[in-house]
């Protein structure tokens, strides 16, 4: 695998400070807020100077049961192309559930969600990831995700699920160390085991994360530093093999340029420290492997059919409000469809940044109220038009009613942006609405 180096995760809102921060070797960058004609210029900047940029999917759900969606991988495709990429990288996750092949509502979690580690489930990943490698024009690399709940009656480990999806498929694999540790705490789940059970030649390159711990849940913001059990996997893996790349993750909260640089710092210590430690021991990893296990041909319908069920079972629980499905825990459950609400407020918010200023302090509980027994269908920009839409249906007296002046801009705001195109602001198009708010009004 091509040497990336250490890196850091490119975002507008640190884009000065990664363009002077020192040794940094290549970024990696959310594929779905790249637009491939109007890259930003400072991702254009970086690449004149030799700097990497690695496509870095969110919404593809190559875990769910339906196949890949072809326009999804095509812009995946595109943008590896356009910015010369070696490699691009997605998630094991579902992120939708529902639709045709289970004859229901369609659903969009906006978040990664986990498989099971089942048979039927890594039969349909691995028919997908041969899609999608069919499909993009660069190498393939798939990432561990983090959980707050898992599923009933597993059938194997993580690291046994990744050997497997790697060996069969020939992908390769992102592994996020702060997801092994959020696992760890959330699930009971041992990083060590992991790592040692996962074919370290097939890896890519490895994330490094922060989060905070509340009432004994580990939550992965990526919003918080490093902390030194993340460090520690790192150390191990690191001691374990070379990974080709390492690379810095923040999303939020993003501190001054000399702390994160220090964050950097922090990551090149602890893998030198696991190179020191590999070196000492002989510089002997962890040698490849052989599986017993044969190449499936891949998953038929009913398979795909009762993995769709059971996640639009599990999704419908965490955006609708159905009841719990046997085997997990209701608590945990509890716990992940408030984060998952919570997030869809956050991303709607930046999305229609006027929104929260229309509506104010109402915001956040208007939206969470909505949240409740509206699933997300169509991503956060339908989901903010669903959103206006549903307060302004509401009934004068109604909890989610709005006063007149407010109910006024919502209903501007949603017809500026419901159509095809945005309306005109000729002044004879605004006085033609005008004249029709008028008589509409009598």
């Amino acid at each position: 695998m091509r040497r990336l180096g250490t890196g850091i995760g490119w975002r507008p809102e640190i884009a000065d400070a990664v363009e002077e921060m020192p040794g940094i070797e290549w970024v990696e960058a959310v594929s779905e807020n790249l637009c491939p004609g109007h890259l930003p210029d400072s991702l254009l900047r970086l690449r004149e100077r030799g700097v990497t940029v690695v496509p870095h999917g969110v919404s593809l759900g190559l875990g769910g049961a339906d196949r890949p969606d072809a326009g999804r991988l095509a812009a995946l495709a595109e943008r590896a192309e356009v910015l010369g990429s070696p490699l691009v990288t997605e998630h094991i996750a579902f992120v939708r559930a529902g639709g045709a092949l289970t004859a229901s509502p369609l659903m969009e979690a906006g978040h990664l969600l986990p498989l099971p580690r089942t048979r039927d489930a890594l039969d349909v990943l691995c028919e997908n990831v041969r899609i999608a490698q069919d499909a993009l024009p660069v190498p393939l690399a798939v990432e561990n995700i983090a959980a707050l709940v898992s599923w009933p009656d597993e059938e194997l480990t993580e690291g046994q699920f990744l050997y497997e999806l790697a060996d069969r498929t020939g992908v390769r694999l992102l592994i996020d160390v702060a997801n092994l540790h959020t696992n760890h705490v959330n699930l009971g789940e041992d990083p060590a085991r992991a790592l040692g059970e996962l074919p370290l030649e097939a890896i890519a390159y490895v994330h490094v994360a922060g989060g905070f711990e509340r009432d004994g849940v580990w939550h992965d913001s990526h919003a918080h530093p490093v902390p030194r059990p993340v460090l520690d996997i790192l150390t191990d893996l690191a001691s374990r093999v070379a990974p080709p790349g390492v690379l810095l993750e923040r999303d939020e909260n993003f501190p001054e340029g000399d702390e994160l640089h220090g964050e950097v710092e922090a990551i090149r210590v602890a893998v030198d420290k696991g190179r020191a430690a590999r070196t000492a021991a002989g510089g002997v990893g962890t040698a490849p492997r052989v599986s017993c296990t044969p190449t499936a041909a891949g998953a038929d319908a009913a398979v795909r059919q009762r993995l769709g069920l059971a996640q639009a079972v599990l999704l419908s629980a965490l955006v609708a409000g159905t009841p719990a499905p046997e085997g997990f825990d209701r608590v945990r459950l509890g716990v992940q469809a408030r984060a998952l609400a919570g997030k869809r407020a956050d991303v709607v918010g930046k999305v229609a940044p006027e929104l929260p200023v229309i509506l104010g302090a109402r915001y956040r509980p208007a939206f969470l109220a909505y949240a409740q027994g509206c699933p997300m269908t169509g991503g956060y920009r339908r989901d903010a038009l669903d959103f206006v839409a549903h307060v302004l249906r509401a009934d004068p007296g109604d909890p989610g009613d709005v006063d007149p002046g407010v109910r006024r801009e919502l209903r501007e705001w949603w017809l500026e942006r419901s159509g095809p195109v945005p309306r005109s602001t000729r002044p004879g198009a605004r006085l033609a609405r005008a004249t029709r708010r008028v008589l509409l009004r009598r």
